[in-house]
């Protein structure tokens, strides 16, 4: 394994990940500092108690997360259990490393193209804000078929909303808490869309539209992505990486 130094990796990391793109709700790159020089990265979902203190326990340089720090409209005081992680991070001179639309976006390593690939589905073009949301295709498979191969798929049952028998060729897909782009989807002409989360008014608007609502968990169709990041970055910098996930039904 090769050392690195932080400004390096963030440097590039900008820069395929296109960070400049994008308008976000939270800083993408380097979010707390720690050691100039990086060997060790242990990459997760979010930016837990739990990720610090394994990371602690591996002795890494620098966590790697889609879901980090100092979002819009949080409070913007240190206290409590932001404290406590900050705390860890700063005694422990531990580098937090959070990318989140631009993980989400990216045609190669990013959230949406991972999923696509853990799911068969195949993107024929990108829409919604930011171009975030995938349209495209998928084998032609019954609603019920397809909810169970997604439940092995991410190891997670999801919550199916739709006719059982209805046939799925055409889906859209945008991981995490993206349910607001629902009505978008609808639009696009497709039988189903997937997503991590759900609200009340999805029930409702997929019966109405005839368009199946799947809520895969927020945290299942967002682990690969980061996963893919790290392995990038274990391959063009010679990093050691290793992934921790938490229980999250979420």
């Amino acid at each position: 394994m090769e050392m690195v130094q932080i400004n390096k990796l963030i440097d590039y990391s900008a820069q395929f990940l296109n960070v400049g793109a994008f308008r976000d709700y939270c800083p993408n790159g380097l979010q707390v500092e720690g050691r100039k020089e990086i060997q060790k990265v242990i990459a997760g979902v979010s930016a837990s108690k739990a990720l610090i203190e394994e990371a602690i326990k591996q002795d890494a340089d620098l966590i790697l997360v889609h879901h980090g720090y100092f979002w819009k409209n949080e409070e913007a005081v240190i206290t409590g259990m932001k404290r406590e992680r900050i705390r860890l991070l700063l005694a422990h001179n531990i580098n937090l490393v959070a990318y989140h639309l631009p993980l989400d976006a990216h045609p190669d390593v990013g959230n949406n193209a991972m999923l696509a690939k853990q799911l068969g589905f195949t993107t024929q073009y990108t829409c919604a804000e930011q171009n975030i949301m995938h349209v495209g295709a998928c084998e032609l498979q019954r609603l019920d078929v397809l909810g169970n191969r997604i439940e092995l798929a991410l190891a997670r049952k999801p919550l199916v909303i739709g006719n059982p028998n209805q046939n799925i060729s055409k889906v859209a897909w945008c991981t995490g808490g993206a349910q607001g782009y629902f009505s978008e989807a609808i639009k696009q002409g497709v039988d189903a869309f997937v997503t991590g989360e759900i609200s009340e008014q999805m029930v409702d608007m997929a019966h109405e539209s005839g368009v199946a609502f799947i809520s895969a968990g927020h945290y299942a169709t967002e682990k690969y992505g980061v996963a893919a990041l790290a392995k990038h970055w274990e391959a063009q910098f010679n990093l050691s990486i290793n992934l921790f996930y938490t229980d999250n039904p979420v």
